[in-house]
Protein backbone atom coordinates (compact mmCIF):
# COMPACT_ATOMS: atom_id res chain seq x y z
CA UNK A 1 0.00 0.00 0.00
CA UNK A 2 1.32 3.01 -1.50
CA UNK A 3 2.12 6.46 1.53
CA UNK A 4 -1.47 8.26 -0.71
CA UNK A 5 -3.78 5.28 -0.29
CA UNK A 6 -2.24 4.79 3.41
CA UNK A 7 -3.15 8.24 3.85
CA UNK A 8 -6.60 7.76 1.72
CA UNK A 9 -7.56 5.01 3.85
CA UNK A 10 -7.02 7.40 7.54
CA UNK A 11 -9.33 9.43 5.91
CA UNK A 12 -11.76 7.69 4.55
CA UNK A 13 -11.93 5.57 8.11
CA UNK A 14 -11.97 8.97 9.85
CA UNK A 15 -15.10 10.02 7.27
CA UNK A 16 -16.64 6.27 8.59
CA UNK A 17 -16.22 7.56 12.44
CA UNK A 18 -17.78 10.76 11.59
CA UNK A 19 -20.76 9.35 9.81
CA UNK A 20 -21.25 6.66 12.71
CA UNK A 21 -20.95 9.78 14.79
CA UNK A 22 -23.25 11.85 13.06
CA UNK A 23 -25.96 9.14 13.04
CA UNK A 24 -25.80 8.19 16.46
CA UNK A 25 -26.26 12.21 17.46
CA UNK A 26 -29.17 12.58 14.96
CA UNK A 27 -30.99 9.74 16.51
CA UNK A 28 -30.53 10.86 19.98
CA UNK A 29 -31.63 14.51 18.72
CA UNK A 30 -34.91 12.88 16.91
CA UNK A 31 -35.73 10.39 19.86
CA UNK A 32 -35.33 13.29 22.34
CA UNK A 33 -37.67 15.39 20.35
CA UNK A 34 -40.40 12.55 19.77
CA UNK A 35 -41.06 13.17 23.81
CA UNK A 36 -39.34 9.98 25.10
CA UNK A 37 -38.36 10.18 28.69
CA UNK A 38 -34.90 10.09 28.74
CA UNK A 39 -32.87 11.96 25.55
CA UNK A 40 -29.73 9.28 26.04
CA UNK A 41 -28.62 7.21 23.39
CA UNK A 42 -29.72 3.90 22.81
CA UNK A 43 -26.23 2.58 22.46
CA UNK A 44 -24.16 1.79 25.31
CA UNK A 45 -20.10 1.90 25.29
CA UNK A 46 -19.77 -1.57 24.40
CA UNK A 47 -22.43 -1.58 21.13
CA UNK A 48 -19.95 1.29 19.76
CA UNK A 49 -17.40 -0.43 20.49
CA UNK A 50 -18.89 -3.68 18.57
CA UNK A 51 -19.11 -0.52 15.32
CA UNK A 52 -15.41 -0.19 15.62
CA UNK A 53 -14.35 -3.73 15.98
CA UNK A 54 -16.31 -4.05 12.06
CA UNK A 55 -14.22 -4.54 8.95
CA UNK A 56 -15.37 -0.84 7.74
CA UNK A 57 -12.84 1.05 10.01
CA UNK A 58 -9.73 -1.57 8.76
CA UNK A 59 -11.18 -0.53 5.17
CA UNK A 60 -11.20 1.94 2.51
CA UNK A 61 -14.43 3.65 1.69
CA UNK A 62 -15.28 3.70 -1.91
CA UNK A 63 -16.46 7.38 -3.02
CA UNK A 64 -19.92 5.86 -4.45
CA UNK A 65 -20.44 4.29 -1.33
CA UNK A 66 -19.91 7.12 1.22
CA UNK A 67 -19.30 10.07 -0.44
CA UNK A 68 -20.82 12.32 2.30
CA UNK A 69 -21.52 11.83 6.00
CA UNK A 70 -25.60 11.66 5.55
CA UNK A 71 -25.16 8.56 2.90
CA UNK A 72 -25.15 5.92 5.89
CA UNK A 73 -27.97 7.54 7.46
CA UNK A 74 -30.41 7.63 4.23
CA UNK A 75 -28.92 3.85 3.75
CA UNK A 76 -30.08 2.78 7.27
CA UNK A 77 -32.90 4.95 7.62
CA UNK A 78 -34.11 3.36 3.79
CA UNK A 79 -33.92 0.09 5.04
CA UNK A 80 -36.39 0.98 7.81
CA UNK A 81 -38.64 2.42 5.78
CA UNK A 82 -38.04 6.21 6.73
CA UNK A 83 -36.71 9.34 5.67
CA UNK A 84 -34.05 11.75 6.92
CA UNK A 85 -33.47 15.41 5.43
CA UNK A 86 -30.29 16.60 4.13
CA UNK A 87 -26.97 16.62 6.52
CA UNK A 88 -27.15 15.18 9.63
CA UNK A 89 -31.10 16.60 10.79
CA UNK A 90 -34.13 14.43 10.73
CA UNK A 91 -36.44 15.99 8.30
CA UNK A 92 -39.21 14.68 10.95
CA UNK A 93 -39.95 16.80 13.65
CA UNK A 94 -43.27 15.41 14.95
CA UNK A 95 -43.41 13.70 18.58
CA UNK A 96 -42.89 10.30 16.80
CA UNK A 97 -39.93 7.84 17.26
CA UNK A 98 -39.08 4.57 15.35
CA UNK A 99 -38.00 3.14 19.09
CA UNK A 100 -37.27 4.31 22.83
CA UNK A 101 -33.68 4.98 22.34
CA UNK A 102 -32.71 5.03 25.98
CA UNK A 103 -30.25 3.82 28.47
CA UNK A 104 -30.63 0.89 30.11
CA UNK A 105 -29.18 -0.08 33.97
CA UNK A 106 -28.72 -3.41 34.91
CA UNK A 107 -31.75 -5.63 34.52
CA UNK A 108 -32.10 -8.67 37.12
CA UNK A 109 -29.30 -10.08 37.89
CA UNK A 110 -26.55 -9.27 34.92
CA UNK A 111 -27.68 -6.84 31.56
CA UNK A 112 -25.11 -8.59 29.91
CA UNK A 113 -26.90 -11.92 30.38
CA UNK A 114 -29.83 -10.50 29.21
CA UNK A 115 -28.85 -9.13 25.82
CA UNK A 116 -27.34 -12.43 25.02
CA UNK A 117 -30.44 -14.45 25.87
CA UNK A 118 -32.27 -11.96 23.66
CA UNK A 119 -29.54 -12.28 20.49
CA UNK A 120 -30.06 -16.24 21.26
CA UNK A 121 -33.36 -16.88 21.53
CA UNK A 122 -35.74 -14.03 20.35
CA UNK A 123 -36.98 -14.28 16.71
CA UNK A 124 -36.19 -11.18 14.59
CA UNK A 125 -38.99 -8.13 14.67
CA UNK A 126 -38.46 -4.92 12.42
CA UNK A 127 -38.27 -1.81 14.13
CA UNK A 128 -41.70 -0.16 14.50
CA UNK A 129 -42.57 3.32 15.08
CA UNK A 130 -43.93 4.73 18.52
CA UNK A 131 -45.22 7.73 19.60
CA UNK A 132 -46.22 9.34 23.35
CA UNK A 133 -49.16 11.40 23.58
CA UNK A 134 -49.59 13.88 25.93
CA UNK A 135 -53.49 13.04 26.69
CA UNK A 136 -52.38 9.73 28.47
CA UNK A 137 -51.99 11.48 31.51
CA UNK A 138 -55.83 12.43 31.03
CA UNK A 139 -56.49 8.75 31.00
CA UNK A 140 -54.18 8.15 33.47
CA UNK A 141 -56.22 10.77 36.02
CA UNK A 142 -59.75 9.56 35.30
CA UNK A 143 -58.81 6.22 35.82
CA UNK A 144 -57.17 6.99 38.94
CA UNK A 145 -60.33 9.25 40.16
CA UNK A 146 -62.65 6.46 39.05
CA UNK A 147 -60.99 4.31 41.24
CA UNK A 148 -60.91 6.95 44.61
CA UNK A 149 -64.61 6.78 44.29
CA UNK A 150 -64.54 3.47 44.33
CA UNK A 151 -62.71 2.61 46.96
CA UNK A 152 -64.12 5.03 49.20
CA UNK A 153 -66.84 3.19 49.39
CA UNK A 154 -65.84 -0.09 49.94
CA UNK A 155 -64.58 1.48 53.52
CA UNK A 156 -66.98 3.97 54.49
CA UNK A 157 -68.93 0.92 56.53
CA UNK A 158 -66.05 -0.34 58.26
CA UNK A 159 -63.92 2.02 59.69
CA UNK A 160 -67.56 3.20 61.66
CA UNK A 161 -68.53 -0.78 61.84
CA UNK A 162 -69.45 0.10 65.60
CA UNK A 163 -72.05 3.17 64.90
CA UNK A 164 -73.34 0.97 61.36
CA UNK A 165 -73.52 -2.28 63.79
CA UNK A 166 -75.88 -0.13 66.37
CA UNK A 167 -77.89 1.61 63.87
CA UNK A 168 -78.49 -1.67 62.26
CA UNK A 169 -78.97 -3.62 65.05
CA UNK A 170 -76.65 -6.27 63.51
CA UNK A 171 -73.52 -7.90 64.25
CA UNK A 172 -69.90 -7.09 63.32
CA UNK A 173 -69.91 -10.13 60.99
CA UNK A 174 -72.42 -8.57 58.98
CA UNK A 175 -70.53 -5.13 58.94
CA UNK A 176 -67.79 -7.30 57.75
CA UNK A 177 -69.35 -8.51 54.80
CA UNK A 178 -69.79 -5.08 53.47
CA UNK A 179 -66.13 -4.84 52.68
CA UNK A 180 -66.02 -8.95 51.75
CA UNK A 181 -68.58 -8.94 49.52
CA UNK A 182 -65.97 -6.70 47.08
CA UNK A 183 -63.59 -9.51 47.36
CA UNK A 184 -66.56 -11.93 46.74
CA UNK A 185 -67.84 -10.59 43.66
CA UNK A 186 -64.08 -10.21 42.19
CA UNK A 187 -63.54 -13.61 42.86
CA UNK A 188 -66.49 -14.31 40.61
CA UNK A 189 -66.49 -12.16 37.82
CA UNK A 190 -63.04 -11.71 37.25
CA UNK A 191 -62.98 -14.33 34.33
CA UNK A 192 -65.35 -12.84 32.69
CA UNK A 193 -64.55 -8.87 33.01
CA UNK A 194 -60.85 -10.15 31.89
CA UNK A 195 -62.60 -11.77 28.72
CA UNK A 196 -64.28 -8.41 28.46
CA UNK A 197 -60.67 -6.34 28.68
CA UNK A 198 -58.59 -8.80 26.19
CA UNK A 199 -61.32 -8.75 23.57
CA UNK A 200 -63.74 -4.78 24.29
CA UNK A 201 -60.95 -2.68 24.99
CA UNK A 202 -59.73 -1.29 28.23
CA UNK A 203 -62.76 1.71 26.87
CA UNK A 204 -65.87 -0.45 27.59
CA UNK A 205 -64.44 -1.60 30.80
CA UNK A 206 -64.26 1.62 32.25
CA UNK A 207 -67.13 2.93 31.12
CA UNK A 208 -68.94 -0.37 32.31
CA UNK A 209 -67.32 -0.12 35.79
CA UNK A 210 -67.93 3.54 35.91
CA UNK A 211 -71.77 3.08 35.85
CA UNK A 212 -72.22 0.36 37.85
CA UNK A 213 -70.09 2.50 40.84
CA UNK A 214 -72.85 5.41 40.38
CA UNK A 215 -75.71 3.37 40.27
CA UNK A 216 -74.90 1.24 43.25
CA UNK A 217 -74.03 4.75 44.97
CA UNK A 218 -77.41 5.87 44.29
CA UNK A 219 -79.03 2.68 45.49
CA UNK A 220 -77.31 3.30 49.20
CA UNK A 221 -78.78 7.20 48.92
CA UNK A 222 -82.35 5.39 49.97
CA UNK A 223 -81.21 3.14 52.93
CA UNK A 224 -80.52 5.31 55.77
CA UNK A 225 -83.21 3.91 57.76
CA UNK A 226 -82.46 1.00 60.10
CA UNK A 227 -85.05 -1.38 58.33
CA UNK A 228 -82.85 -1.41 55.37
CA UNK A 229 -79.75 -2.99 55.66
CA UNK A 230 -80.53 -5.87 52.86
CA UNK A 231 -81.05 -2.61 50.48
CA UNK A 232 -77.43 -1.33 51.72
CA UNK A 233 -76.04 -4.51 51.05
CA UNK A 234 -77.48 -4.63 47.82
CA UNK A 235 -76.25 -1.31 47.07
CA UNK A 236 -72.64 -1.99 48.06
CA UNK A 237 -72.81 -5.26 46.00
CA UNK A 238 -73.20 -3.28 43.11
CA UNK A 239 -70.48 -1.12 43.92
CA UNK A 240 -68.08 -4.25 43.74
CA UNK A 241 -69.10 -5.31 40.79
CA UNK A 242 -67.49 -2.15 39.68
CA UNK A 243 -64.43 -3.00 41.53
CA UNK A 244 -63.85 -6.04 39.19
CA UNK A 245 -63.16 -3.66 36.22
CA UNK A 246 -60.89 -1.62 38.15
CA UNK A 247 -58.33 -3.42 39.63
CA UNK A 248 -56.64 -5.06 36.76
CA UNK A 249 -56.63 -1.80 34.85
CA UNK A 250 -53.39 -0.03 36.07
CA UNK A 251 -50.55 -2.03 34.37
CA UNK A 252 -53.24 -2.51 31.41
CA UNK A 253 -52.71 1.14 30.94
CA UNK A 254 -49.73 2.20 31.46
CA UNK A 255 -47.87 -0.47 28.73
CA UNK A 256 -51.23 1.12 26.13
CA UNK A 257 -50.34 4.82 26.75
CA UNK A 258 -46.95 4.90 28.38
CA UNK A 259 -42.98 4.75 27.59
CA UNK A 260 -40.58 2.15 28.67
CA UNK A 261 -39.28 4.56 31.09
CA UNK A 262 -42.61 5.63 32.46
CA UNK A 263 -44.79 2.40 32.58
CA UNK A 264 -43.70 1.21 36.54
CA UNK A 265 -45.10 5.42 37.24
CA UNK A 266 -46.93 5.24 35.49
CA UNK A 267 -49.06 2.01 37.03
CA UNK A 268 -48.01 3.53 40.82
CA UNK A 269 -50.03 6.30 39.80
CA UNK A 270 -52.92 4.23 38.97
CA UNK A 271 -52.70 2.23 42.23
CA UNK A 272 -52.14 5.51 44.17
CA UNK A 273 -55.77 6.89 42.95
CA UNK A 274 -57.30 3.51 44.51
CA UNK A 275 -55.56 3.97 47.80
CA UNK A 276 -56.59 7.72 48.00
CA UNK A 277 -59.99 6.53 47.75
CA UNK A 278 -59.22 4.14 50.47
CA UNK A 279 -57.05 7.00 52.83
CA UNK A 280 -60.49 9.32 52.44
CA UNK A 281 -62.32 6.50 53.21
CA UNK A 282 -60.65 6.21 56.46
CA UNK A 283 -60.94 9.90 57.19
CA UNK A 284 -63.95 11.37 55.65
CA UNK A 285 -66.53 9.19 57.28
CA UNK A 286 -65.91 9.63 61.40
CA UNK A 287 -66.25 12.68 60.24
CA UNK A 288 -69.23 13.17 58.55
CA UNK A 289 -71.57 10.47 60.67
CA UNK A 290 -70.42 11.27 64.47
CA UNK A 291 -71.21 8.48 67.03
CA UNK A 292 -74.48 9.90 68.36
CA UNK A 293 -77.29 7.98 70.36
CA UNK A 294 -80.65 9.94 68.25
CA UNK A 295 -81.15 7.37 65.28
CA UNK A 296 -82.74 9.69 63.88
CA UNK A 297 -79.80 12.53 63.57
CA UNK A 298 -77.45 9.17 62.89
CA UNK A 299 -79.71 8.43 60.15
CA UNK A 300 -79.38 12.09 58.83
CA UNK A 301 -75.67 12.18 58.89
CA UNK A 302 -75.57 8.55 56.81
CA UNK A 303 -77.72 9.97 53.91
CA UNK A 304 -75.39 13.25 53.60
CA UNK A 305 -72.43 10.76 53.29
CA UNK A 306 -74.34 8.71 50.54
CA UNK A 307 -75.41 11.35 48.51
CA UNK A 308 -71.86 13.06 48.90
CA UNK A 309 -70.22 10.16 47.51
CA UNK A 310 -72.92 9.48 45.03
CA UNK A 311 -73.02 13.24 43.41
CA UNK A 312 -69.28 12.53 42.78
CA UNK A 313 -69.27 9.22 41.18
CA UNK A 314 -71.81 10.31 38.93
CA UNK A 315 -69.69 13.31 38.14
CA UNK A 316 -66.93 10.69 37.03
CA UNK A 317 -68.99 8.54 34.99
CA UNK A 318 -69.64 11.67 32.90
CA UNK A 319 -65.97 12.47 32.47
CA UNK A 320 -65.67 9.00 31.88
CA UNK A 321 -67.98 8.15 28.77
CA UNK A 322 -66.98 11.74 27.14
CA UNK A 323 -62.79 11.48 27.57
CA UNK A 324 -61.55 8.36 28.16
CA UNK A 325 -60.30 6.71 25.16
CA UNK A 326 -59.22 2.61 24.41
CA UNK A 327 -55.44 3.11 23.13
CA UNK A 328 -53.47 5.45 21.20
CA UNK A 329 -53.48 5.34 17.31
CA UNK A 330 -49.60 4.49 17.74
CA UNK A 331 -48.42 1.96 20.18
CA UNK A 332 -45.95 3.90 22.69
CA UNK A 333 -43.25 0.87 22.95
CA UNK A 334 -41.40 -1.50 20.95
CA UNK A 335 -42.99 -4.53 23.07
CA UNK A 336 -46.34 -3.07 22.86
CA UNK A 337 -45.86 -2.81 18.81
CA UNK A 338 -44.80 -6.35 18.84
CA UNK A 339 -47.70 -7.47 20.88
CA UNK A 340 -50.24 -6.20 18.29
CA UNK A 341 -48.54 -7.44 16.00
CA UNK A 342 -48.05 -10.83 16.94
CA UNK A 343 -50.83 -11.73 19.68
CA UNK A 344 -53.39 -13.52 17.11
CA UNK A 345 -57.14 -12.03 17.15
CA UNK A 346 -58.22 -15.92 17.62
CA UNK A 347 -56.05 -16.62 20.51
CA UNK A 348 -57.64 -18.86 23.33
CA UNK A 349 -58.76 -16.72 26.15
CA UNK A 350 -58.85 -19.71 28.35
CA UNK A 351 -55.34 -21.00 27.00
CA UNK A 352 -53.96 -17.79 28.07
CA UNK A 353 -54.90 -17.99 31.47
CA UNK A 354 -53.53 -22.16 31.27
CA UNK A 355 -50.03 -20.82 30.15
CA UNK A 356 -50.19 -18.21 33.02
CA UNK A 357 -51.31 -21.53 35.41
CA UNK A 358 -47.98 -23.52 34.41
CA UNK A 359 -45.71 -20.22 34.37
CA UNK A 360 -43.81 -21.45 37.80
CA UNK A 361 -42.65 -17.80 38.41
CA UNK A 362 -45.76 -16.08 37.94
CA UNK A 363 -47.65 -19.00 40.60
CA UNK A 364 -45.46 -18.14 43.11
CA UNK A 365 -45.65 -14.49 42.60
CA UNK A 366 -49.54 -14.60 42.38
CA UNK A 367 -49.76 -16.84 46.05
CA UNK A 368 -47.17 -14.02 47.82
CA UNK A 369 -48.97 -11.37 46.46
CA UNK A 370 -52.15 -12.62 47.53
CA UNK A 371 -50.71 -13.05 51.37
CA UNK A 372 -49.30 -9.39 51.64
CA UNK A 373 -52.42 -7.48 49.86
CA UNK A 374 -55.11 -10.52 51.52
CA UNK A 375 -53.04 -8.61 55.14
CA UNK A 376 -53.74 -5.74 54.32
CA UNK A 377 -57.52 -6.04 53.36
CA UNK A 378 -57.74 -7.50 56.70
CA UNK A 379 -56.07 -4.64 58.46
CA UNK A 380 -58.03 -2.13 56.71
CA UNK A 381 -61.47 -3.81 57.50
CA UNK A 382 -60.67 -4.61 60.70
CA UNK A 383 -59.12 -1.48 61.94
CA UNK A 384 -62.17 0.11 63.87
CA UNK A 385 -62.12 -2.58 66.14
CA UNK A 386 -58.37 -3.10 66.87
CA UNK A 387 -58.46 0.88 67.88
CA UNK A 388 -61.51 0.89 69.63
CA UNK A 389 -60.34 -2.48 71.59
CA UNK A 390 -57.66 -0.61 72.84
CA UNK A 391 -58.73 2.57 72.70
CA UNK A 392 -62.23 2.90 73.39
CA UNK A 393 -64.40 6.67 71.61
CA UNK A 394 -61.41 7.20 69.53
CA UNK A 395 -63.35 6.28 65.84
CA UNK A 396 -61.97 9.72 64.44
CA UNK A 397 -58.24 8.43 65.34
CA UNK A 398 -59.18 5.17 64.01
CA UNK A 399 -59.76 6.69 60.67
CA UNK A 400 -56.93 8.99 60.89
CA UNK A 401 -54.97 6.17 61.43
CA UNK A 402 -55.91 4.34 57.96
CA UNK A 403 -55.32 7.62 56.39
CA UNK A 404 -51.63 7.67 57.77
CA UNK A 405 -51.32 4.26 56.34
CA UNK A 406 -52.51 4.83 53.39
CA UNK A 407 -50.49 8.30 52.81
CA UNK A 408 -47.09 6.46 53.23
CA UNK A 409 -48.42 3.66 51.21
CA UNK A 410 -48.96 6.24 48.44
CA UNK A 411 -45.40 7.80 49.08
CA UNK A 412 -44.33 3.78 48.58
CA UNK A 413 -45.94 3.06 45.86
CA UNK A 414 -44.94 6.61 43.76
CA UNK A 415 -41.05 5.78 44.96
CA UNK A 416 -41.43 2.26 43.98
CA UNK A 417 -42.10 3.14 40.63
CA UNK A 418 -39.82 5.41 39.69
CA UNK A 419 -37.19 2.99 41.35
CA UNK A 420 -38.44 0.34 39.00
CA UNK A 421 -38.07 2.43 36.21
CA UNK A 422 -34.55 3.44 36.45
CA UNK A 423 -33.20 0.14 37.76
CA UNK A 424 -35.12 -2.75 36.70
CA UNK A 425 -34.21 -4.78 39.14
CA UNK A 426 -37.75 -6.12 40.05
CA UNK A 427 -37.26 -9.54 41.98
CA UNK A 428 -35.06 -7.28 44.45
CA UNK A 429 -37.10 -4.86 45.12
CA UNK A 430 -40.30 -6.53 45.74
CA UNK A 431 -38.03 -9.07 48.15
CA UNK A 432 -36.58 -6.82 50.30
CA UNK A 433 -40.11 -4.58 50.23
CA UNK A 434 -41.86 -7.70 51.30
CA UNK A 435 -39.83 -8.39 54.33
CA UNK A 436 -39.52 -5.05 55.25
CA UNK A 437 -43.70 -5.12 55.31
CA UNK A 438 -43.35 -8.13 57.50
CA UNK A 439 -40.95 -5.95 60.07
CA UNK A 440 -43.18 -3.50 59.67
CA UNK A 441 -46.20 -5.64 60.87
CA UNK A 442 -44.81 -7.02 63.65
CA UNK A 443 -43.49 -3.65 65.30
CA UNK A 444 -47.36 -2.54 64.55
CA UNK A 445 -48.65 -6.06 66.11
CA UNK A 446 -46.81 -5.37 69.53
CA UNK A 447 -46.88 -1.84 70.17
CA UNK A 448 -50.64 -1.25 69.35
CA UNK A 449 -51.60 -1.81 72.88
CA UNK A 450 -48.87 0.06 74.62
CA UNK A 451 -51.49 2.67 75.50
CA UNK A 452 -49.40 5.50 73.50
CA UNK A 453 -51.89 6.81 70.50
CA UNK A 454 -48.68 8.97 68.92
CA UNK A 455 -46.64 5.34 68.89
CA UNK A 456 -49.80 3.40 66.79
CA UNK A 457 -49.20 6.29 64.16
CA UNK A 458 -45.74 5.83 63.86
CA UNK A 459 -45.76 2.19 63.51
CA UNK A 460 -49.17 2.25 60.87
CA UNK A 461 -47.15 4.96 58.66
CA UNK A 462 -43.78 2.41 58.63
CA UNK A 463 -46.39 -0.55 57.88
CA UNK A 464 -48.35 0.88 55.09
CA UNK A 465 -45.32 2.52 53.26
CA UNK A 466 -44.10 -1.13 52.64
CA UNK A 467 -46.92 -3.43 52.62
CA UNK A 468 -49.13 -0.54 50.34
CA UNK A 469 -46.39 0.03 48.67
CA UNK A 470 -45.73 -3.61 47.34
CA UNK A 471 -48.99 -3.30 44.88
CA UNK A 472 -47.45 -1.93 41.87
CA UNK A 473 -44.41 -4.15 42.58
CA UNK A 474 -46.45 -6.80 42.13
CA UNK A 475 -48.26 -5.64 39.19
CA UNK A 476 -45.49 -4.80 37.46
CA UNK A 477 -43.28 -7.63 37.93
CA UNK A 478 -46.27 -10.00 37.15
CA UNK A 479 -46.58 -7.89 33.49
CA UNK A 480 -42.21 -8.89 33.03
CA UNK A 481 -43.03 -12.38 34.00
CA UNK A 482 -45.40 -13.42 32.06
CA UNK A 483 -45.08 -11.12 28.76
CA UNK A 484 -46.56 -11.21 25.97
CA UNK A 485 -50.06 -12.26 27.66
CA UNK A 486 -52.26 -10.05 28.36
CA UNK A 487 -51.41 -7.48 31.30
CA UNK A 488 -55.18 -7.05 32.29
CA UNK A 489 -55.33 -11.45 32.26
CA UNK A 490 -52.09 -11.27 34.89
CA UNK A 491 -53.36 -8.23 37.23
CA UNK A 492 -56.62 -10.07 36.74
CA UNK A 493 -55.30 -13.32 38.53
CA UNK A 494 -52.76 -11.42 41.24
CA UNK A 495 -56.62 -9.47 42.16
CA UNK A 496 -58.15 -12.93 42.84
CA UNK A 497 -55.08 -13.92 44.53
CA UNK A 498 -55.42 -10.98 46.74
CA UNK A 499 -59.50 -10.97 47.42
CA UNK A 500 -59.52 -14.93 48.31
CA UNK A 501 -56.73 -14.80 50.99
CA UNK A 502 -58.35 -11.61 52.03
CA UNK A 503 -62.05 -13.34 52.64
CA UNK A 504 -59.87 -15.82 54.67
CA UNK A 505 -57.83 -13.49 56.56
CA UNK A 506 -60.70 -11.17 57.49
CA UNK A 507 -63.10 -13.60 58.69
CA UNK A 508 -60.14 -15.44 60.46
CA UNK A 509 -58.56 -12.56 62.22
CA UNK A 510 -61.76 -11.46 63.12
CA UNK A 511 -62.09 -14.55 65.20
CA UNK A 512 -59.21 -14.46 66.36
CA UNK A 513 -59.74 -10.71 68.48
CA UNK A 514 -63.05 -11.49 69.44
CA UNK A 515 -61.52 -14.88 71.40
CA UNK A 516 -57.55 -13.81 71.81
CA UNK A 517 -57.58 -10.50 71.32
CA UNK A 518 -55.85 -7.86 68.59
CA UNK A 519 -52.37 -9.39 69.66
CA UNK A 520 -53.12 -12.69 68.52
CA UNK A 521 -55.00 -11.44 65.09
CA UNK A 522 -51.82 -9.50 64.06
CA UNK A 523 -49.58 -12.40 65.02
CA UNK A 524 -52.13 -14.38 62.92
CA UNK A 525 -50.61 -12.40 59.61
CA UNK A 526 -47.48 -12.18 60.73
CA UNK A 527 -47.12 -15.87 60.29
CA UNK A 528 -48.32 -15.63 56.59
CA UNK A 529 -46.43 -12.64 55.23
CA UNK A 530 -42.90 -15.04 56.69
CA UNK A 531 -44.56 -17.96 54.30
CA UNK A 532 -44.79 -14.90 51.36
CA UNK A 533 -41.38 -13.43 51.92
CA UNK A 534 -39.73 -17.39 51.67
CA UNK A 535 -42.03 -18.04 48.23
CA UNK A 536 -40.78 -14.46 46.63
CA UNK A 537 -37.26 -15.30 47.74
CA UNK A 538 -37.77 -18.49 44.92
CA UNK A 539 -39.32 -16.36 42.14
CA UNK A 540 -36.82 -17.12 38.93
CA UNK A 541 -36.39 -13.60 38.05
CA UNK A 542 -37.43 -13.84 33.69
CA UNK A 543 -37.83 -10.23 32.75
CA UNK A 544 -39.50 -11.18 29.30
CA UNK A 545 -40.59 -7.48 28.77
CA UNK A 546 -37.36 -5.96 29.09
CA UNK A 547 -35.83 -8.74 27.04
CA UNK A 548 -38.57 -7.59 23.78
CA UNK A 549 -37.64 -3.78 24.39
CA UNK A 550 -33.64 -4.88 24.31
CA UNK A 551 -34.08 -6.65 21.43
CA UNK A 552 -34.77 -4.01 19.24
CA UNK A 553 -31.44 -2.43 20.39
CA UNK A 554 -29.18 -4.89 19.83
CA UNK A 555 -31.04 -6.11 16.75
CA UNK A 556 -30.28 -2.53 15.57
CA UNK A 557 -26.45 -3.05 16.49
CA UNK A 558 -26.37 -5.80 14.26
CA UNK A 559 -28.04 -4.29 11.32
CA UNK A 560 -26.07 -1.32 11.42
CA UNK A 561 -22.64 -3.74 11.65
CA UNK A 562 -24.14 -5.28 8.96
CA UNK A 563 -24.50 -2.63 6.92
CA UNK A 564 -21.16 -1.40 7.29
CA UNK A 565 -19.34 -4.47 6.65
CA UNK A 566 -21.54 -5.15 3.68
CA UNK A 567 -20.73 -1.48 2.51
CA UNK A 568 -16.98 -1.77 3.11
CA UNK A 569 -14.80 -2.93 0.18
CA UNK A 570 -12.68 -6.54 0.71
CA UNK A 571 -9.06 -6.12 1.84
CA UNK A 572 -7.84 -8.03 -1.12
CA UNK A 573 -9.16 -4.86 -3.50
CA UNK A 574 -7.25 -2.21 -1.71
Amino acid sequence: MTVNQSKQTSTDSDRGSQVCSCWLLSKASFSESAGVTSGKLLFRLSSFQLLQKSEWKQSSFSGSDMSSPDSCSHEWMDNRGGTWGNGCSPARTERASFGEYTHHQPLGDSSDSLVNSVVETAPLFPLMETKLYKRRWVMLFLFSIYSMSNAFMWLQYGIISNIFVHFYNIDTLAIDWLSMIYFLTYILLIVPVMWTLDNRGIREVVVVGSAFNCIGAWIKTSTAHPDLFAVTFFGQFVCSVATVYILSIPSRLASLWFGQQEASTACSIGVLGNQMGIAIGFLVPPILVPNVDDVNELAYHIRIMFYISAGVATLIFVLVVIVFQDRPEIPPTQSQAQARNTRPDDDSYMASILRLLRNKPFILLAISYGLNVGCFYAISTLLNRMIIEHYPGEEVNAGRIGLTIVIAGMAGSLICGIWLDKTKTYKQTTLVVYVLSLVGMLVYAFTLSLGHMWVVFLTAGLLGFFMTGYLPLGFEFAVELTFPESEGTSSGLLNCSAQIFGIIFTICEGKIIDAWGTLAGNIFLCIFLLIGTVMTGFIKSDLRRQKANQQVEVQTVSKMTADMEKASPSPGKL
